[in-house]
């Protein structure tokens, strides 16, 4: 048999609360700011992802980091890039770590490490993908 789930892997009930209580108290108020319903979801396929996690691991060995992370950021494009001269929102993901023995030994608190370049261009629901 494959491994055992993931400790941090949540229900889909409680994905589906998640996605709720943030369209019940966020996607109103943007939507009504910007004048469209903004996307919510981002898609990448699994291989896309591995690629770019085993770049990070490499990368971050050749530098002396043993345990990088990776952060996700929110993030928009501007409006003269996206098509519908809208501006939708987008996420990417940023390598962290710092060698060992410097600032800390990574988590949450964890640096960005700005040698290795960002993750974009997955793609988004229009109108966005409920869970």
């Amino acid at each position: 048999m494959g491994k055992k789930r993931p400790k941090k892997c949540i229900s889909v009930e409680e994905a589906k609360e998640l996605q709720k209580a943030w369209c019940d108290t966020r996607t109103p108020e943007i939507d009504k700011c910007l004048g469209f319903e903004d996307t919510r979801e981002f898609w990448w396929s699994v291989e896309e992802l591995q690629e770019y996690l085993k770049y990070v691991k490499k990368q971050s060995k050749k530098q002396g980091i043993c345990n990088p992370g990776i952060r996700i950021y929110f993030g928009a494009y501007p409006k003269e890039q996206c098509k519908m001269d809208k501006g939708y929102s987008t996420v990417f993901l940023a390598p962290t770590g710092a060698p060992a023995g410097e600032m800390g030994k990574g988590g949450g608190s964890a640096a960005n490490n700005y040698t290795l370049e960002p993750y974009n261009f997955g793609s988004a629901g229009d109108p966005p993908n409920s869970y």
